[in-house]
Protein backbone atom coordinates (compact mmCIF):
# COMPACT_ATOMS: atom_id res chain seq x y z
CA UNK A 1 0.00 0.00 0.00
CA UNK A 2 1.15 3.22 -0.81
CA UNK A 3 0.53 6.38 0.74
CA UNK A 4 1.17 9.99 -1.26
CA UNK A 5 1.27 13.23 1.49
CA UNK A 6 1.61 16.85 0.51
CA UNK A 7 0.86 20.20 1.99
CA UNK A 8 0.15 23.43 0.37
CA UNK A 9 -1.33 26.75 1.71
CA UNK A 10 -1.72 30.39 1.82
CA UNK A 11 -4.89 32.63 1.90
CA UNK A 12 -5.28 35.90 -0.63
CA UNK A 13 -6.56 38.57 0.50
CA UNK A 14 -7.28 40.30 -3.23
CA UNK A 15 -7.57 43.69 -2.00
CA UNK A 16 -4.29 43.56 -0.34
CA UNK A 17 -1.42 45.34 -1.83
CA UNK A 18 1.25 42.53 -0.73
CA UNK A 19 2.37 40.03 -3.56
CA UNK A 20 2.88 36.61 -2.91
CA UNK A 21 5.89 35.66 -4.77
CA UNK A 22 8.86 33.03 -4.08
CA UNK A 23 10.34 34.12 -0.80
CA UNK A 24 6.90 34.39 1.06
CA UNK A 25 6.89 30.61 0.82
CA UNK A 26 10.83 30.19 1.82
CA UNK A 27 10.39 32.51 4.40
CA UNK A 28 7.50 30.68 5.71
CA UNK A 29 7.21 26.70 5.19
CA UNK A 30 9.42 25.18 2.06
CA UNK A 31 10.31 21.70 2.55
CA UNK A 32 10.72 19.58 -0.88
CA UNK A 33 10.17 15.92 0.66
CA UNK A 34 10.97 15.72 4.65
CA UNK A 35 8.64 18.36 6.78
CA UNK A 36 6.85 15.41 8.61
CA UNK A 37 10.48 14.62 10.09
CA UNK A 38 12.12 18.02 10.77
CA UNK A 39 9.42 20.81 10.42
CA UNK A 40 7.78 22.28 13.76
CA UNK A 41 5.71 24.33 11.75
CA UNK A 42 2.02 24.34 12.71
CA UNK A 43 1.14 23.70 9.03
CA UNK A 44 3.38 20.77 8.53
CA UNK A 45 1.35 19.11 11.40
CA UNK A 46 -0.96 16.60 9.18
CA UNK A 47 2.20 15.45 7.45
CA UNK A 48 3.88 14.57 10.57
CA UNK A 49 0.47 12.56 11.98
CA UNK A 50 -0.07 10.92 7.97
CA UNK A 51 3.30 10.01 8.35
CA UNK A 52 2.73 8.37 11.70
CA UNK A 53 -0.45 6.82 11.27
CA UNK A 54 0.37 5.67 7.69
CA UNK A 55 3.50 3.62 8.91
CA UNK A 56 1.40 2.42 11.83
CA UNK A 57 -1.07 0.94 9.49
CA UNK A 58 1.77 -0.71 6.94
CA UNK A 59 1.58 1.88 4.20
CA UNK A 60 5.11 3.08 2.96
CA UNK A 61 4.48 7.06 3.03
CA UNK A 62 6.02 8.96 -0.19
CA UNK A 63 6.59 12.78 0.76
CA UNK A 64 5.75 15.63 -1.45
CA UNK A 65 6.20 19.44 -1.37
CA UNK A 66 5.01 20.86 2.30
CA UNK A 67 4.77 25.01 1.57
CA UNK A 68 2.99 27.36 3.25
CA UNK A 69 3.13 31.60 3.26
CA UNK A 70 1.58 34.25 5.41
CA UNK A 71 -1.49 35.63 4.01
CA UNK A 72 -1.07 38.45 1.47
CA UNK A 73 -2.15 39.44 -2.33
CA UNK A 74 -2.52 37.14 -4.89
CA UNK A 75 0.19 34.23 -5.49
CA UNK A 76 2.44 34.89 -8.99
CA UNK A 77 1.29 32.59 -11.94
CA UNK A 78 4.97 31.22 -12.39
CA UNK A 79 5.22 30.44 -8.42
CA UNK A 80 1.78 29.00 -8.36
CA UNK A 81 2.72 26.86 -11.43
CA UNK A 82 5.91 25.92 -10.26
CA UNK A 83 4.51 24.37 -6.36
CA UNK A 84 1.46 22.83 -8.25
CA UNK A 85 4.30 21.30 -11.05
CA UNK A 86 6.75 20.24 -7.99
CA UNK A 87 3.27 17.84 -6.44
CA UNK A 88 2.42 16.48 -9.46
CA UNK A 89 5.89 15.31 -10.35
CA UNK A 90 6.42 13.81 -7.18
CA UNK A 91 3.08 11.91 -7.74
CA UNK A 92 4.33 10.76 -10.87
CA UNK A 93 7.53 9.76 -9.82
CA UNK A 94 5.86 7.49 -6.91
CA UNK A 95 4.22 5.19 -9.32
CA UNK A 96 1.02 3.44 -8.13
CA UNK A 97 -0.75 5.21 -5.27
CA UNK A 98 -3.74 3.79 -3.01
CA UNK A 99 -4.75 6.73 -1.19
CA UNK A 100 -3.45 10.90 -1.42
CA UNK A 101 -3.83 12.91 1.82
CA UNK A 102 -3.61 16.76 1.15
CA UNK A 103 -3.27 19.24 3.63
CA UNK A 104 -4.62 22.50 1.46
CA UNK A 105 -5.61 26.09 2.58
CA UNK A 106 -8.19 26.36 0.32
CA UNK A 107 -8.28 29.55 -0.46
CA UNK A 108 -5.09 30.75 -2.94
CA UNK A 109 -5.66 32.91 -5.70
CA UNK A 110 -2.95 33.31 -8.37
CA UNK A 111 -2.60 35.38 -10.86
CA UNK A 112 -4.16 33.51 -13.73
CA UNK A 113 -6.21 31.43 -11.24
CA UNK A 114 -8.94 31.73 -8.69
CA UNK A 115 -9.16 28.57 -7.55
CA UNK A 116 -5.50 26.95 -6.80
CA UNK A 117 -6.82 24.32 -4.88
CA UNK A 118 -9.48 23.17 -6.81
CA UNK A 119 -7.10 22.79 -10.02
CA UNK A 120 -4.47 21.29 -7.86
CA UNK A 121 -6.81 18.36 -6.82
CA UNK A 122 -8.46 18.00 -10.37
CA UNK A 123 -5.01 17.39 -11.72
CA UNK A 124 -4.61 14.93 -8.95
CA UNK A 125 -7.56 13.01 -9.76
CA UNK A 126 -6.84 12.48 -13.29
CA UNK A 127 -3.30 10.71 -12.77
CA UNK A 128 -4.70 8.63 -10.02
CA UNK A 129 -8.15 8.05 -11.63
CA UNK A 130 -11.45 7.23 -10.11
CA UNK A 131 -10.16 4.36 -7.68
CA UNK A 132 -8.03 5.97 -5.26
CA UNK A 133 -8.96 7.61 -2.10
CA UNK A 134 -7.86 11.12 -2.64
CA UNK A 135 -8.69 13.03 0.95
CA UNK A 136 -8.73 16.99 1.54
CA UNK A 137 -7.73 18.80 5.06
CA UNK A 138 -8.71 22.77 4.60
CA UNK A 139 -8.49 25.76 6.80
CA UNK A 140 -12.29 26.83 7.44
CA UNK A 141 -11.63 30.16 5.90
CA UNK A 142 -11.63 28.68 2.47
CA UNK A 143 -13.56 29.00 -0.82
CA UNK A 144 -15.15 25.48 -1.40
CA UNK A 145 -15.33 25.09 -4.43
CA UNK A 146 -16.75 22.47 -7.15
CA UNK A 147 -13.56 21.26 -8.51
CA UNK A 148 -12.33 20.45 -4.74
CA UNK A 149 -15.73 18.59 -4.07
CA UNK A 150 -15.82 16.51 -7.47
CA UNK A 151 -12.18 15.55 -7.15
CA UNK A 152 -11.97 14.37 -3.54
CA UNK A 153 -13.43 11.19 -2.14
CA UNK A 154 -13.47 12.62 1.45
CA UNK A 155 -13.21 16.73 2.03
CA UNK A 156 -13.11 18.03 5.78
CA UNK A 157 -12.47 21.58 7.48
CA UNK A 158 -11.33 22.64 10.42
CA UNK A 159 -13.51 22.76 13.51
CA UNK A 160 -12.00 25.37 15.53
CA UNK A 161 -11.49 29.16 14.76
CA UNK A 162 -8.63 29.51 16.45
CA UNK A 163 -7.32 26.86 14.66
CA UNK A 164 -6.35 24.47 17.56
CA UNK A 165 -7.22 21.17 15.70
CA UNK A 166 -5.31 21.48 13.05
CA UNK A 167 -3.56 17.49 13.82
CA UNK A 168 -6.95 16.46 15.54
CA UNK A 169 -8.44 16.73 12.04
CA UNK A 170 -5.47 15.02 9.99
CA UNK A 171 -6.44 12.07 12.31
CA UNK A 172 -9.97 12.33 11.84
CA UNK A 173 -9.37 12.54 7.61
CA UNK A 174 -6.41 9.49 7.71
CA UNK A 175 -9.23 7.27 9.67
CA UNK A 176 -11.80 8.22 7.69
CA UNK A 177 -9.54 7.80 4.08
CA UNK A 178 -8.06 4.67 5.26
CA UNK A 179 -11.58 2.89 6.25
CA UNK A 180 -12.85 4.03 2.70
CA UNK A 181 -9.96 2.47 0.72
CA UNK A 182 -10.29 -0.75 2.89
CA UNK A 183 -14.23 -1.02 1.62
CA UNK A 184 -15.87 -0.31 5.54
CA UNK A 185 -17.09 2.78 3.97
CA UNK A 186 -18.36 4.65 0.87
CA UNK A 187 -18.19 8.04 1.48
CA UNK A 188 -20.48 10.38 0.27
CA UNK A 189 -19.81 14.46 0.01
CA UNK A 190 -22.62 17.22 -0.12
CA UNK A 191 -22.37 20.80 0.25
CA UNK A 192 -24.98 23.39 0.96
CA UNK A 193 -24.00 27.20 0.41
CA UNK A 194 -25.29 29.56 3.41
CA UNK A 195 -24.71 32.55 1.03
CA UNK A 196 -23.10 34.63 4.28
CA UNK A 197 -20.06 36.60 4.70
CA UNK A 198 -18.75 36.87 8.25
CA UNK A 199 -16.65 36.12 11.39
CA UNK A 200 -17.97 32.69 13.74
CA UNK A 201 -15.70 32.77 16.77
CA UNK A 202 -15.92 29.50 17.88
CA UNK A 203 -15.79 29.53 21.98
CA UNK A 204 -18.23 32.05 21.96
CA UNK A 205 -22.03 30.90 22.01
CA UNK A 206 -23.88 30.62 19.84
CA UNK A 207 -21.51 29.50 17.62
CA UNK A 208 -19.34 27.17 20.25
CA UNK A 209 -22.74 25.00 20.98
CA UNK A 210 -23.36 24.49 16.94
CA UNK A 211 -20.16 23.24 16.34
CA UNK A 212 -20.29 20.94 19.64
CA UNK A 213 -23.65 19.68 17.91
CA UNK A 214 -21.89 19.18 14.42
CA UNK A 215 -18.84 17.11 16.26
CA UNK A 216 -21.45 15.36 18.33
CA UNK A 217 -23.32 14.16 15.25
CA UNK A 218 -20.28 12.29 13.60
CA UNK A 219 -20.12 8.46 13.55
CA UNK A 220 -23.52 7.96 13.75
CA UNK A 221 -26.68 7.38 11.89
CA UNK A 222 -24.63 7.09 8.70
CA UNK A 223 -22.80 10.63 9.28
CA UNK A 224 -18.98 10.55 9.04
CA UNK A 225 -17.83 14.06 9.00
CA UNK A 226 -19.58 17.46 9.24
CA UNK A 227 -17.28 20.66 8.78
CA UNK A 228 -18.94 24.84 8.61
CA UNK A 229 -16.71 26.62 6.03
CA UNK A 230 -16.75 30.63 7.33
CA UNK A 231 -14.84 31.49 4.51
CA UNK A 232 -13.07 34.24 3.65
CA UNK A 233 -14.47 37.56 3.19
CA UNK A 234 -11.53 39.53 1.42
CA UNK A 235 -11.27 38.18 -1.93
CA UNK A 236 -13.49 38.61 -4.64
CA UNK A 237 -13.31 35.05 -6.32
CA UNK A 238 -17.20 33.52 -7.46
CA UNK A 239 -17.10 31.36 -4.27
CA UNK A 240 -16.08 33.21 -1.84
CA UNK A 241 -18.74 32.73 1.51
CA UNK A 242 -19.68 30.24 4.21
CA UNK A 243 -20.95 26.65 3.23
CA UNK A 244 -21.51 23.46 4.92
CA UNK A 245 -19.37 20.20 4.27
CA UNK A 246 -21.31 16.54 5.13
CA UNK A 247 -19.83 13.45 4.62
CA UNK A 248 -22.24 10.42 4.50
CA UNK A 249 -21.45 6.34 4.55
CA UNK A 250 -23.65 5.97 0.85
CA UNK A 251 -26.21 7.88 1.24
CA UNK A 252 -25.91 10.57 -0.88
CA UNK A 253 -29.78 12.09 0.19
CA UNK A 254 -28.70 12.07 3.40
CA UNK A 255 -25.69 13.69 3.36
CA UNK A 256 -27.39 16.86 1.43
CA UNK A 257 -30.42 16.88 3.85
CA UNK A 258 -27.85 17.00 6.80
CA UNK A 259 -25.62 19.77 4.79
CA UNK A 260 -28.59 21.62 4.40
CA UNK A 261 -30.47 21.48 7.91
CA UNK A 262 -26.91 22.95 9.24
CA UNK A 263 -26.99 25.73 6.63
CA UNK A 264 -30.64 26.54 7.92
CA UNK A 265 -29.74 26.81 11.04
CA UNK A 266 -26.53 29.01 10.87
CA UNK A 267 -28.48 31.46 8.84
CA UNK A 268 -30.83 31.66 11.76
CA UNK A 269 -28.00 32.36 14.20
CA UNK A 270 -26.75 35.26 11.99
CA UNK A 271 -28.25 38.29 14.05
CA UNK A 272 -26.97 36.87 17.51
CA UNK A 273 -23.26 35.70 15.55
CA UNK A 274 -22.91 39.37 14.49
CA UNK A 275 -20.57 41.42 16.85
CA UNK A 276 -20.39 45.38 17.75
CA UNK A 277 -16.63 46.14 17.38
CA UNK A 278 -14.95 48.74 19.16
CA UNK A 279 -14.59 52.28 17.01
CA UNK A 280 -10.98 54.13 17.62
CA UNK A 281 -12.23 56.58 19.77
CA UNK A 282 -13.52 53.61 22.30
CA UNK A 283 -10.30 51.43 22.32
CA UNK A 284 -8.06 54.25 23.17
CA UNK A 285 -10.11 55.61 26.00
CA UNK A 286 -9.84 52.27 27.50
CA UNK A 287 -6.69 52.71 27.01
CA UNK A 288 -6.58 55.76 28.95
CA UNK A 289 -9.10 54.66 31.57
CA UNK A 290 -8.81 50.62 31.84
CA UNK A 291 -11.09 48.75 33.82
CA UNK A 292 -9.37 46.58 36.55
CA UNK A 293 -7.40 43.75 35.26
CA UNK A 294 -5.97 42.97 31.68
CA UNK A 295 -7.47 43.75 28.76
CA UNK A 296 -6.40 42.30 25.91
CA UNK A 297 -7.69 44.73 22.43
CA UNK A 298 -7.34 42.91 19.06
CA UNK A 299 -6.55 44.93 15.93
CA UNK A 300 -8.54 42.61 13.68
CA UNK A 301 -8.46 45.42 10.09
CA UNK A 302 -4.51 44.64 10.45
CA UNK A 303 -4.25 41.10 10.67
CA UNK A 304 -1.13 39.72 8.72
CA UNK A 305 -3.65 36.49 9.04
CA UNK A 306 -5.88 38.04 6.65
CA UNK A 307 -3.52 39.45 4.87
CA UNK A 308 -3.30 42.75 5.77
CA UNK A 309 0.55 44.13 6.11
CA UNK A 310 0.49 44.40 9.87
CA UNK A 311 2.29 47.76 10.08
CA UNK A 312 -1.15 50.12 10.28
CA UNK A 313 -0.54 53.43 12.39
CA UNK A 314 -4.15 54.37 12.67
CA UNK A 315 -4.00 52.91 16.38
CA UNK A 316 -0.34 53.89 17.21
CA UNK A 317 -0.50 57.42 16.21
CA UNK A 318 -3.93 57.71 18.77
CA UNK A 319 -2.44 55.77 21.81
CA UNK A 320 0.49 58.03 21.09
CA UNK A 321 -1.12 61.41 20.79
CA UNK A 322 -3.20 60.59 23.66
CA UNK A 323 -0.22 59.78 25.95
CA UNK A 324 -1.32 55.84 26.79
CA UNK A 325 0.86 54.31 29.58
CA UNK A 326 1.06 50.80 30.83
CA UNK A 327 -0.13 49.60 27.17
CA UNK A 328 1.50 46.41 24.89
CA UNK A 329 1.58 47.09 21.02
CA UNK A 330 2.94 44.80 18.22
CA UNK A 331 3.12 43.03 16.35
CA UNK A 332 4.26 45.67 13.92
CA UNK A 333 5.83 44.59 10.67
CA UNK A 334 9.11 46.78 10.03
CA UNK A 335 11.78 45.10 9.13
CA UNK A 336 13.98 48.16 8.34
CA UNK A 337 13.29 49.61 11.75
CA UNK A 338 13.80 46.21 13.19
CA UNK A 339 17.47 46.23 11.29
CA UNK A 340 18.49 49.98 12.86
CA UNK A 341 17.39 48.90 16.26
CA UNK A 342 19.56 45.40 15.87
CA UNK A 343 22.32 47.80 14.93
CA UNK A 344 21.92 50.03 17.80
CA UNK A 345 22.12 47.42 20.11
CA UNK A 346 19.62 46.80 23.58
CA UNK A 347 19.76 49.78 25.78
CA UNK A 348 19.96 52.56 22.82
CA UNK A 349 17.74 55.60 22.55
CA UNK A 350 17.26 56.76 19.27
CA UNK A 351 14.84 58.36 16.54
CA UNK A 352 13.17 55.52 15.16
CA UNK A 353 10.03 55.86 12.04
CA UNK A 354 7.33 53.29 12.64
CA UNK A 355 5.26 51.54 10.67
CA UNK A 356 2.86 52.90 7.94
CA UNK A 357 5.18 51.88 4.94
CA UNK A 358 2.63 49.19 2.96
CA UNK A 359 0.44 51.21 1.33
CA UNK A 360 -2.35 54.15 2.30
CA UNK A 361 -4.25 51.12 4.06
CA UNK A 362 -1.79 51.26 6.43
CA UNK A 363 -1.61 54.94 7.51
CA UNK A 364 1.49 57.43 7.73
CA UNK A 365 4.54 56.54 9.70
CA UNK A 366 4.89 57.58 13.38
CA UNK A 367 8.15 58.99 14.37
CA UNK A 368 9.35 57.94 17.69
CA UNK A 369 12.16 58.60 20.18
CA UNK A 370 12.71 54.89 21.98
CA UNK A 371 14.43 52.86 23.65
CA UNK A 372 15.77 49.58 22.76
CA UNK A 373 14.32 47.53 25.51
CA UNK A 374 15.15 43.82 24.01
CA UNK A 375 16.44 42.17 20.87
CA UNK A 376 15.80 38.70 19.52
CA UNK A 377 17.22 36.91 16.67
CA UNK A 378 15.35 34.40 14.71
CA UNK A 379 12.50 34.45 17.51
CA UNK A 380 9.59 32.49 17.04
CA UNK A 381 5.87 32.02 19.02
CA UNK A 382 3.48 29.37 19.28
CA UNK A 383 0.41 28.38 17.19
CA UNK A 384 -1.19 25.16 18.26
CA UNK A 385 1.28 22.40 18.30
CA UNK A 386 3.60 24.06 16.40
CA UNK A 387 5.79 27.40 15.56
CA UNK A 388 5.70 30.22 13.52
CA UNK A 389 8.37 32.13 12.43
CA UNK A 390 8.85 36.05 13.29
CA UNK A 391 12.79 36.72 12.24
CA UNK A 392 14.22 38.85 14.56
CA UNK A 393 12.27 41.28 16.79
CA UNK A 394 12.85 43.97 18.83
CA UNK A 395 10.93 45.08 22.37
CA UNK A 396 10.84 49.15 22.20
CA UNK A 397 9.46 51.56 24.81
CA UNK A 398 7.94 55.05 23.98
CA UNK A 399 7.18 57.01 26.43
CA UNK A 400 5.64 54.44 28.79
CA UNK A 401 4.29 53.10 25.35
CA UNK A 402 5.54 49.30 24.66
CA UNK A 403 6.10 48.09 21.07
CA UNK A 404 7.16 44.88 19.34
CA UNK A 405 8.32 45.07 15.83
CA UNK A 406 9.29 42.22 13.50
CA UNK A 407 10.82 41.21 10.53
CA UNK A 408 9.07 38.73 8.90
CA UNK A 409 5.07 39.38 8.72
CA UNK A 410 2.97 37.22 11.02
CA UNK A 411 -0.12 38.15 13.02
CA UNK A 412 0.22 37.60 16.97
CA UNK A 413 -0.72 33.87 17.95
CA UNK A 414 0.43 33.99 21.20
CA UNK A 415 1.97 35.54 24.72
CA UNK A 416 5.45 34.08 24.02
CA UNK A 417 5.48 36.34 20.82
CA UNK A 418 5.89 39.08 23.89
CA UNK A 419 6.77 37.15 26.85
CA UNK A 420 10.17 36.05 25.26
CA UNK A 421 11.39 39.27 26.11
CA UNK A 422 11.00 38.99 29.54
CA UNK A 423 8.06 40.94 30.37
CA UNK A 424 4.57 39.67 31.63
CA UNK A 425 1.37 40.56 30.60
CA UNK A 426 0.24 41.73 33.78
CA UNK A 427 3.12 44.55 33.71
CA UNK A 428 0.53 46.21 31.21
CA UNK A 429 -2.99 47.18 31.39
CA UNK A 430 -4.20 47.20 27.96
CA UNK A 431 -2.53 44.96 25.10
CA UNK A 432 -3.41 45.47 21.73
CA UNK A 433 -2.23 42.46 19.15
CA UNK A 434 -2.30 42.35 15.47
CA UNK A 435 -4.72 39.62 15.38
CA UNK A 436 -8.44 38.79 14.75
CA UNK A 437 -9.17 35.51 16.68
CA UNK A 438 -5.90 33.56 17.11
CA UNK A 439 -4.47 34.97 19.70
CA UNK A 440 -7.60 34.25 22.00
CA UNK A 441 -6.47 30.61 22.71
CA UNK A 442 -2.91 31.87 24.56
CA UNK A 443 -4.30 35.62 25.54
CA UNK A 444 -7.86 34.83 27.05
CA UNK A 445 -6.80 32.39 29.59
CA UNK A 446 -4.71 35.22 31.11
CA UNK A 447 -6.80 37.83 30.49
CA UNK A 448 -9.74 39.43 32.40
CA UNK A 449 -11.31 40.48 29.09
CA UNK A 450 -11.14 40.50 25.80
CA UNK A 451 -12.26 42.54 23.21
CA UNK A 452 -12.41 43.70 19.02
CA UNK A 453 -11.07 46.87 17.39
CA UNK A 454 -12.14 47.57 13.91
CA UNK A 455 -10.37 50.73 12.59
CA UNK A 456 -9.34 51.36 9.02
CA UNK A 457 -7.47 48.33 7.36
CA UNK A 458 -7.46 46.05 4.58
CA UNK A 459 -9.04 43.34 6.22
CA UNK A 460 -12.16 46.09 7.36
CA UNK A 461 -14.62 43.67 9.45
CA UNK A 462 -17.25 46.27 7.33
CA UNK A 463 -18.60 43.10 5.25
CA UNK A 464 -21.30 44.86 3.95
CA UNK A 465 -19.44 47.36 2.11
CA UNK A 466 -17.13 44.64 0.50
CA UNK A 467 -16.89 44.94 -3.58
CA UNK A 468 -17.36 41.37 -4.66
CA UNK A 469 -17.94 41.75 -8.20
CA UNK A 470 -17.16 37.81 -9.17
CA UNK A 471 -19.03 36.58 -6.59
CA UNK A 472 -21.33 34.20 -8.21
CA UNK A 473 -24.76 34.92 -6.02
CA UNK A 474 -25.72 37.34 -3.49
CA UNK A 475 -24.27 37.37 -0.20
CA UNK A 476 -25.31 38.36 3.33
CA UNK A 477 -24.91 40.85 4.86
CA UNK A 478 -24.38 43.17 1.00
CA UNK A 479 -28.00 42.30 1.06
CA UNK A 480 -30.39 41.41 3.42
CA UNK A 481 -32.04 37.89 2.28
CA UNK A 482 -29.66 36.27 -0.53
CA UNK A 483 -32.32 33.66 -0.58
CA UNK A 484 -35.29 35.87 -1.58
CA UNK A 485 -33.19 37.53 -4.39
CA UNK A 486 -32.13 33.72 -5.80
CA UNK A 487 -34.10 31.11 -4.32
CA UNK A 488 -31.91 28.28 -5.08
CA UNK A 489 -29.58 26.98 -2.79
CA UNK A 490 -26.35 25.13 -4.13
CA UNK A 491 -25.38 21.77 -3.15
CA UNK A 492 -23.19 18.81 -4.27
CA UNK A 493 -22.75 15.59 -3.88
Amino acid sequence: MKLFIAALGTETNTFSPIPTGRSAFEDDLYLLSDASRTSRHWFAGPMREWRRLGEAEGYEVVESLSAFAQPAGPTRQDVWEELRDRILADLDAAGPVDMALLQLHGAMVADGEPDCEGELLRAIRARLGPEAIVGVELDLHCHLTDRMVSAASVVLAYKEYPHIDVDDRARDLFQLCHDARAGRTRPVVAVADCRMLGVWRTPQEPVRGFVDRMSAAEGKDGVLSLSFVHGFPWADVPEVGAKIIAVTDGDAHLARRTASHLAEEIWTLRDRTTERLLGLDEAVQMALSPPDGLTVLADVSDNAGAGSASDSTFLLRALVNAGARRCLTGCYWDPVAVRICMDAGEGARLSLRIGGKTSPMSGDPVDLHVRVLALRRDAFQTFGNGKQAMGDTVLLEADGLHLVLNALRTQTFHPDAYTQFGVALRDYDTVFVKSAQHFNAGFAPEADRVVYVGVEGSASPDFASLHLPSAARPLWPIVDNPFAIDPIRQGAA
